[in-house]
Order: structure tokens, then sequence, then C-alpha cells
């Protein structure tokens, strides 16, 4: 069995939407510290990174040149998701446009300090994941500074079908 690309892009998609309505109910937990540990950065800083990664890596699969995400603020919750949607819209085009061909050829990259060489394919694997296990940590540590969560499982999420209810509203139903 495999699973597409366009599953993950599914689920990112949703935990998105939910990280965003949530954060907008919770709006000082974009300031919470991800401690010490974390590079002294805030819960805004790794939503940034997030988002700026994935902007990112699809410029430099695109030989285009990186944009610099310093001055978008780490406590704005709409710019923020701005530049998420920017960023997936450009990971979306990029899939569409790019030559089926070429997902498998290694390519290098350089960056700051060190190098990589890597499938198109590999880099958008990674992005995702990356995506996923950054909202995971945020997850934990909000939960730890004592914010209480949503399930953001995929198998909660409505990528490839199925269906999550509580018993309250099971048995309401």
């Amino acid at each position: 069995m495999q699973i597409d690309g366009n599953t993950l892009i599914g689920y990112t998609d949703w935990e998105r939407q939910k990280w965003h309505d949530w954060l907008g109910h919770h709006t000082g937990a974009l300031k919470t510290s991800m401690g010490p540990h974390g590079d002294d950065q805030t819960v805004g800083e790794v939503v940034k990174h997030i988002f700026s990664a994935e902007k990112r890596y699809i410029e430099r699969l695109s030989d285009e040149p990186l944009t610099d995400t310093a001055t978008i603020p780490n406590d704005n919750l709409e710019a923020l998701f701005e530049l998420g949607q920017q960023s997936r819209q450009g990971l979306k085009d990029f899939i569409e446009r790019f030559p089926a061909s070429s997902w498998d050829i290694l390519k290098d990259f350089e960056f700051v300090g060190w190098s990589l060489k890597a499938t198109p394919k590999k880099i958008l694997i990674h992005v995702l994941t990356h995506e996923i296990r950054h909202w995971a940590q945020i997850a934990t540590l909000l939960r730890l500074n004592g914010f209480k969560g949503e399930f953001h499982d995929f198998i909660f999420s409505p990528v490839l079908g199925g269906e999550f209810r509580t018993e309250q509203a099971k048995a309401s139903s």
C-alpha cells in the first residue's frame, strides 16, 4: 500500500485549520515559551518556522530566492497563518507543475554551514512530516502549560473518510 502526498497535505491542512481556530481563542498561547531547551523560542516562533520551512524548501526546489520571514510578527495569528496559506499554496502549485519524471532525481542543496543531496520527493515528505512533528511538540508544550487541547491525531481527521464523535454526541443522536 502506498500513501500519496495528498493524504499528508490533507491532514496538515486540517491540522492548520484546527490550530488557527484554537489559537484564535487562546491568543496568549503564541507567546508561550518552548522552554530553555527549545532554543528559547515561543510557540509563535515555531509556528512561523513550520510555515517558513515549507516556503523555503519549495523555493529551493524551484531555484527561487529565499523569502525572508523575519518581519512577520511571532505573536500575530493572522500574519502567521497568512504565511502558512502562502507556503501551502506554493507547495500545491509546485506539485502540480513539477515534472513526474523528476521526483526521484537527486538534487544538491546548500544551506548555511551544510549541504544536502536529496530528491524532491524526499524533501516534500520531510516538509510534511516536519510540520506534523512540530505541531505535536506545540500540543505537548501547551498541555504542560495548562492549555486544554483537542484531538489532533490523523485518525480523528476527515482525511480518508470515517467518522469521529464523542460519547455525548453519540448518545444524543
